[in-house]
């Protein structure tokens, strides 16, 4: 499996966001999908995951309330709708995919390029 994300950019706070992450390959296994990011000088932290069939969902309690998850499973593609940004949200954003949702980034086998989201105040 392959991920691509896309759809990061330098926004001003209060801004909205939507990044994509695409999925080729072996896409045919029911694969969940999770979103992680990296700001300068600190280590990753999860953002959001979501099953392949889109019923359940987690976020970590900093983007809640701001940030939705989904997917399009015809078109292999998970979205994260990032709304209200705060200069804080900088940092590189990972989709990654894995059996099943989950905030710890060993439970996901594939991960994409990050794509940067920069917010400033």
């Amino acid at each position: 499996v392959q991920l691509q994300a896309s759809g990061g950019g330098l926004v001003q706070a209060g801004d909205s966001l939507r990044l994509s992450c695409a999925a080729s390959g072996r896409t045919s296994r029911l694969y969940a999908t999770g979103w992680f990011r990296q700001a300068p000088g600190k280590e990753r932290e999860f953002v959001a995951a979501i099953s392949w069939s889109g019923g359940t969902t987690y976020y970590a309690d900093s983007v809640k309330g701001r940030f939705t998850i989904s997917r399009d499973n015809a078109k292999n593609t998970v979205y994260l709708q990032m709304n209200s940004l705060k200069p804080e949200d900088t940092a590189v954003y990972y989709c990654a995919a894995g059996t099943s949702p989950s905030a710890s980034s060993y439970d996901y086998d594939y991960w994409g390029h990050g794509t940067l989201v920069t917010v400033s105040s």
